[in-house]
């Protein structure tokens, strides 16, 4: 049995990590730990072993006897807690985003590979059945060169209003390392292009301090609204393709989507709009194909569940287990840091952000 310690008891764990952990005979989640001994406490009653144990202090947690912790904390605290937990000899699954900065990713990785120990980073859209068949066929190379990506996280009135979502401190963002990170981690990861040249960004606040607005979980409060609405970026990579990111939390449009890529190859290109969709020319003449994952088919993985938060948790503790690489490289995960990184800062210095050719 896998012994699982949880660090950061809020909504992503409630959401995503313990009712699919849950679910896998092999993991015993045995320690939870938040600054709210409350939420702790619920974790525990709700998806504890009888023994488990709470606390507040992850420094404790760190100190028994566990193969795995998850940290789902603020983004901030993310690389403290991952490197203080490799240290300890745990595997480490740590949320979305890798970190606040790209150097404390990298710090990260080298803690991993210091204490031999696995890291991955929580992003779970690559388990779904669009992003599986879609990876699949670029890498049969049905795709040809891929030179544009286009990753949308488009939202028109949906901004997370609990938590730390709106404290830049905490986040170290809005949009862009909030939902953007998705979309561009399943656009990197079709395209298998890890190698960013430069990077062009701007970053809005346009709709943040309107007051009594419109939102999907109620009015958001201008004072506190200290990250951008809005962001969007424009990326070279190396070999000469480019990649368009667009994120929005609020955005006067009706063109909306999350963690959605579209591709466009020398043979074909797909998008994820409707469903996903393939298009192209054959014979002379163009063509399009809608995807249908509704009539089952061959599973990507061997496994009793099919949504994505499940196929991730089993894919993490099957590398453990197995010792095979995690789904998610952490050097994967450091490229989408530092290419978000760099968009915050083309916005904020109005110039291009150049990248060192060689980043592994």
């Amino acid at each position: 049995m896998i012994k699982i310690g949880i660090i950061g008891c809020g909504g992503i764990a409630f959401g995503k990590h313990l009712p699919n952990l849950n679910l896998l005979d092999d993991v015993e989640l045995v320690a939870f730990c938040d600054l709210d001994v409350e939420r702790a406490t619920k974790a525990k009653d709700e998806y504890g072993t009888p023994d488990a144990r709470v606390y507040t202090d992850y420094l404790e947690l760190l100190a028994e006897p566990l193969d795995v912790v998850h940290v789902l904390t603020p983004n901030n605290t993310h690389a403290t807690i991952t490197i203080a937990a490799l240290d300890h000899k745990k595997h480490v699954m740590c949320e979305k985003p890798m970190a606040k900065y790209a150097s404390e990713a990298r710090e990260m990785i080298a803690a991993a590979k210091r204490n031999d120990k696995k890291l991955t980073v929580g992003y779970q859209n690559r388990f779904r059945s669009d992003s599986m068949f879609l990876k699949k066929i670029a890498q049969e190379n049905q795709l040809g060169h891929i030179y544009l990506g286009k990753a949308k996280a488009i939202r028109r009135r949906a901004v997370p209003t609990w938590g730390v979502f709106l404290d830049e401190e905490a986040q170290g963002g809005g949009p862009l390392i909030d939902i953007g990170t998705h979309a561009l981690d399943l656009t990197l990861w079709t395209m298998n292009n890890y190698k960013p040249k430069y990077a062009v960004g701007t970053t809005y606040h346009e709709l943040s301090q309107t007051p009594d607005a419109a939102n999907a979980w109620g009015s958001w409060d201008p004072t506190q609204f200290t990250v951008e609405d809005s962001a969007f970026g424009f990326v070279v990579m190396e070999n000469g393709a480019t990649i368009i990111l667009e994120s929005s939390w609020a955005l006067n449009t009706l063109d909306v989507g999350e963690a959605k890529t579209s591709l466009y190859g020398t043979k074909m290109g797909a998008d994820m709009e409707q469903g996903l969709r393939l298009n192209g020319e054959e014979h002379g003449a163009l063509y399009q194909k809608n995807i249908d994952f509704e009539i089952g088919g061959v599973d990507f993985y061997d496994s009793k569940g099919t949504e994505p938060g499940y196929l991730e948790a089993r894919a993490w503790i099957d590398a453990i287990t197995m010792d095979t690489p995690p789904v998610v490289d952490p050097y994967e995960a450091l490229i989408v840091t530092e290419i978000l990184e760099a968009i915050y800062t083309s916005a904020s210095t109005g110039k291009p952000v150049y990248f060192e050719e060689d980043t592994q």
